[in-house]
């Protein structure tokens, strides 16, 4: 589904991604994991249009979109939830969920929504301001399942949660894995992302640094280590 081909991306004269690779197929969900700073946020960016890269390719479904607007590559079926979340503080869940919503045909419905997150269902009228980081959270990547994306990108999703709250959003991602979710997390939080996750990827200093199936990465102490601080 997706492809990122040896993507070199810049801030102004800062080369920060170095050849970065990637795939993510249909149907998976994969992990992308670094400490702050690895380029994470950087590489999600770059899929989504915000950071073009320089150099190296995109494809989405079999098709280019290295160098398209971002929003043109949101109505292609790729969702961002970014690291800040980004809700409207001063709307209510109900109100913050139909803004997200695409006309027409959609896969996803509000009460869906609240069966996914019922938390959410109890704290519909409340404004976002309100809300907890959890809850948040939530709202962030509920908003945009209502854009109806074909691959969600989750940026840093587990970042100050409680682990209490963190179990509650890992059960929601197990319940959207089984729903056939094609999703991409970026994630510094070893534990939560591998438990909802089929493969993973590290990145270090801007390059990939290992590839493999979650159980592998589990039992690789030295890779963990020596790029996750774990």
């Amino acid at each position: 589904m997706l492809q990122v081909n040896d993507i070199h991306t810049f801030y102004d004269t800062s080369h920060i991604l170095f050849g970065v690779s990637l795939e993510v197929k249909k149907g998976e969900v994969v992990c992308f994991l670094g400490r702050n700073g690895a380029g994470k946020s950087t590489t999600l960016l770059s899929i989504v249009g915000m950071t073009p890269p320089r150099s190296g390719s995109i494809t989405f479904m079999g098709e280019e979109i290295t160098g398209k607007r971002p929003y043109l590559i949101t109505r292609m079926g790729i969702g961002l939830v970014p690291q800040d979340r980004g809700i409207f503080p001063d709307l209510t869940v109900y109100e913050n969920l139909i803004l997200g919503a695409v006309k027409g045909e959609s896969m996803w419905k509000i009460d869906d929504i609240y069966d996914l997150f019922p938390v959410l269902s109890r704290a519909r009228n409340r404004m976002g301001i309100a809300l907890s980081g959890g809850e948040q959270q939530m709202l962030a990547i509920a908003r945009t399942l209502m854009t109806n994306p074909q691959l969600l990108l989750l940026d840093e999703p587990g970042e100050g949660l409680s682990p209490i709250v963190v179990e509650d959003l890992s059960k929601g991602l197990k319940h959207l894995k089984e729903l056939g979710m094609t999703i991409l997390i970026a994630e510094q939080n070893v534990n939560f992302a591998c438990k909802v996750s089929e493969r993973a990827y590290v990145i270090d200093k801007g390059q990939i640094e290992y590839k493999g199936a979650v159980d592998q990465l589990a039992c690789d102490g030295e890779v963990q280590s020596k790029y996750l601080a774990v």
